[in-house]
């Protein structure tokens, strides 16, 4: 017999912080999950997977990582850790060996302006408009206020070790992004061989409908059970 795989680690992506994960943590948890949410900095890939490892390090058992947006790419590098057993995608990079985040992005500037020391923050406009725009506007408001930036250097950064290479992936493909475009998602999802399904949602779909993210997680953890 398989148990299914109780813990349960996320990480979210740019222009986010951890609080963006509360309906599905509120899911989960209620659901017998631990669950225990990554505070990644944005500060550059090699920052973002070591904080990403010091919380594997204090999982007890297999464990189920999943990424949003950025994140897919910290979960790609920090999912080789062996207690790391499925890979979640949450409208997330998924690159592979040698390719960079912003490698299949459309060609162009960013909405973002960049501080002195390299770090991007989205701008306001197109975060409301675009980022987040199935969430209601006082939560949207609240996330462009709180928004994490993002060292411009994730963008360029060569991915080594493509953990969905090796461990079974799911994928959560959001058809209204506004950020990374669908048919980009739907290409990382068919080539990683991801378990695929698809919500009528933002690039932040995961709050705005976090029944259905949780419910691919939970389809992750049971179907990437070892036994018992």
């Amino acid at each position: 017999m398989a148990a299914p795989v109780k813990n349960i680690v996320l990480v979210h992506g740019a222009w986010a912080d951890g609080s963006g994960w509360k309906g599905v943590y509120d899911i989960l948890t209620k659901d017998g999950y631990h669950v225990s949410i990554v505070a990644n900095p944005d500060t550059g890939i090699a920052d973002d997977v070591s904080a990403t490892q010091r919380v594997l390090d204090r999982q007890e058992g297999p464990v189920i990582l999943v990424g949003h947006s950025y994140g897919g790419s910290v979960i790609t590098e920090a999912g080789v850790d062996p207690k790391v057993v499925g890979l979640v995608y949450i409208a997330a990079f998924g690159p592979d060996e040698g390719e960079t985040t912003g490698q299949y992005l459309p060609k162009g500037p960013l909405p973002v302006t960049v501080s002195k020391d390299g770090l991007a923050f989205f701008t306001r406009d197109a975060f409301l408009g675009g980022f987040a725009p199935d969430v209601p506007m006082d939560t949207r408001a609240f996330m462009y206020a709180s928004q994490v930036p993002l060292a411009v250097s994730v963008f360029t950064a060569p991915i080594a070790h493509p953990a969905w290479r090796m461990k079974p992936s799911w994928y959560l493909v959001s058809s209204n992004d506004q950020i990374i475009p669908p048919d980009v998602e739907r290409m990382y999802a068919k080539r990683m061989k991801a378990t695929t399904e698809e919500v009528a949602g933002s690039h932040v779909a995961f709050i705005s409908h976090p029944d259905v993210a949780a419910r691919l997680i939970e389809d992750a953890a049971k179907g990437a059970a070892r036994p018992d």
